[in-house]
């Protein structure tokens, strides 16, 4: 590894918001929590502007919707090498910064860049271009951050870091979806009688705001959370023998080749789940505005309210999802990880598939709930289901090879949704949101083979599957515990 440099112990401050991580804690208080998961709150403010908006500033630079997979592509193509890249130049990166902070903060950076020039772009190439930054970005931030639970918590705090994690999604994204919504009809943002085929101001405005949001909390998280120095990490992982590594290129291959058993068979519970998460990103905006409202073009009030209103049922799943991942270490102390997750994932199945039947845009937002169920599990439970099972030497490594399997299936759906589009679908967008609630059902039944970690002494958790020691039944209690401690203090 690269010694760079020893992080110093700092002072705790007086006041909780900026209590300080300790390197030698076992388990870590409500502040700490909320401060090294903070800078997630951004990362995925700014997505939640991608998602709800791209495909509508899209077609307002004069894409076709037969064309707007292929305009995503480049995003997901990016992600699929910069992932693993940069969780392996986390776990081997020591400065003053620690290993994970350094590629927060220089995500942080390039994708408020990009959030600010993104509404601004004068073509439909420009667009796409500063998607790909911004994509880019996000992963550069967001993948050190999963392995940031690892490093920071023990294994009795892991599924509530993510669950934390899984909380701020969803706050960032009720509020960066509704957030255009909210300017137009709260706060008396006009838009232009005469442009109507630029970019509203309410999403001009909200992605200025986003690339402050997105900027600022990585910033306050990389401030007061401090990572362990190369040696205090091997304190804390003595169990774990030192791996010598053997360049970058050799040992990602070696990660795919000796991948745990956990983690191929949750690849393909991500791929089926993720693609009809994908086909809800890709059209679900356009599709409220043409299909619910009515909008026959972009260049109307109609469709405008549409995209809003598309933004406020994504705000709702958000909502949804956000108080959801309060209840999940209660269902999965009671249910284990595989059922719950799979009977979260039937619930977005049905929400999806519903959408076909509807047509008030009031009704619209009861499919959501079942949505927002699924989009909570998705965020937390693979996680929890694999973190265990990683080695801790390549814990980002290989947490930047799962989101191969987030990544993959949006190229697939880029590359074959605009074909689907034109010959199957008439360009019915609707059609293509509904498709996904078919592979989330998929994925709902490929979870069942997911296999615990195993151990030599054979004990069985609650659901039955074999555990890797004999305490990981236990944790299930100690992160419900852990939880409604949290949750009071809150």
């Amino acid at each position: 590894m690269i010694g760079l440099g020893r992080a110093t112990d700092k002072p705790k401050s007086a006041a909780p918001e900026a209590e300080q991580t300790p390197k030698d804690s076992t388990k870590l208080s409500f502040w700490q929590l909320w401060n090294m998961s903070f800078g997630f709150f951004g990362i995925q403010f700014g997505w939640g502007l991608q998602m709800a908006n791209t495909s509508s500033i899209f077609e307002h630079l004069g894409a076709r919707v037969h064309q707007l997979p292929l305009l995503w592509l480049a995003a997901p193509l990016t992600g699929l090498v910069v992932q693993p890249i940069i969780g392996y130049l986390s776990d081997h990166t020591w400065g003053p910064l620690g290993r994970r902070r350094p590629y927060f903060l220089a995500g942080a950076i390039a994708g408020s860049i990009a959030l600010i020039l993104m509404p601004n772009a004068p073509s439909l190439w420009m667009a796409v271009g500063l998607l790909w930054v911004l994509d880019t970005s996000a992963n550069v931030s967001m993948t050190p951050f999963r392995s940031f639970v690892g490093d920071l918590l023990p294994e009795d705090q892991r599924t509530l870091g993510f669950t934390i994690q899984g909380v701020f999604h969803g706050l960032a994204g009720v509020i960066a979806s509704a957030l255009p919504w909210l300017l137009h009809h709260v706060f008396g943002v006009v838009e232009s009688q005469e442009n109507f085929h630029e970019i509203p101001i309410a999403v001009k405005l909200s992605f200025y705001i986003g690339a402050l949001i997105f900027l600022g909390t990585v910033v306050w998280t990389v401030v007061t959370t401090d990572e362990p120095s190369p040696s205090e990490f091997e304190k804390r992982q003595p169990q774990k023998s030192k791996t010598a590594s053997q360049g970058m290129v050799v040992d990602i291959g070696i990660a795919l080749r000796e991948m745990p058993t956990t983690m191929r068979q949750l690849a393909w519970v991500q791929f089926f789940s993720w693609f009809g998460m994908f086909c809800l990103f890709l059209y679900f905006p356009p599709a409220i505005a043409h299909n619910i409202f009515g909008a026959t073009s972009e260049g109307t009030l109609l469709y405008s309210a549409g995209i809003e209103w598309a933004g406020l049922c994504i705000a709702m799943y958000n909502a949804v999802c956000c108080l959801f991942s309060f209840v999940l270490p209660k269902l999965t102390k009671r249910l284990g990880l595989k059922t719950t997750h799979s009977l979260c994932l039937a619930a977005g199945a049905m929400g999806l598939s519903s959408l076909l039947l509807i047509h008030n845009q009031y009704i619209l937002l009861l499919p959501m709930v079942g949505i927002g169920i699924a989009w909570a599990s998705m965020l937390s439970l693979p996680y929890a289901m694999l973190v265990s099972s990683l080695p801790a030497e390549k814990s980002g490594l290989y947490m930047g090879i799962f989101n191969f399997f987030i990544v993959l299936p949006e190229i697939v759906a880029a590359l074959g949704l605009g074909w689907m589009m034109s010959h199957v679908f008439a360009d019915n967008r609707l059609a293509a949101v509904v498709l996904g609630g078919g592979f989330m059902l998929i994925a709902a039944l490929l979870t069942q083979r997911v296999q615990a970690h195993h151990l030599p002494d054979g004990d069985t958790c609650e659901d039955g599957d074999t555990c890797e020691d004999s305490d990981t039944c236990e944790d299930s209690d100690q992160q419900y515990e852990t939880l409604e401690s949290l949750v009071s203090t809150h």
